[in-house]
């Protein structure tokens, strides 16, 4: 019988962690520019909304940071041009 640690798990393992993460406003959260390393709080980005949805871009270099694009039943949210986002948590 093997007793050890698994290296991995899925990552249904992260549900309570993305849980408080997601529940917060991201708007507070600062994000660093994939493209130009500017670090900024995500409300100083300049939001475009003459598209399918909502376009966040760097007030640095004009970067595309975030899409969210809202369907009846789902919401996409495309983050590719954040290396990362710093998120301030409620203590448990």
């Amino acid at each position: 019988m093997n007793t050890e640690t698994p290296a991995h798990l899925d990552g249904n393992a992260a549900a309570g962690a993305l849980r408080e993460v997601f529940a917060v406003d991201l708007t507070t959260a600062a994000g660093r520019c994939e493209n130009c390393g500017r670090t900024a709080v995500l409300a100083e980005a300049r939001l475009y909304t003459r598209a399918p949805g909502l376009v966040g871009r760097c007030p640095g270099c004009e970067a595309v940071l975030f899409r969210v694009v809202r369907g009846p039943d789902r919401t996409w949210l495309d983050l590719r041009g954040l290396t990362c986002i710093e998120v301030s948590t409620p203590d448990a």
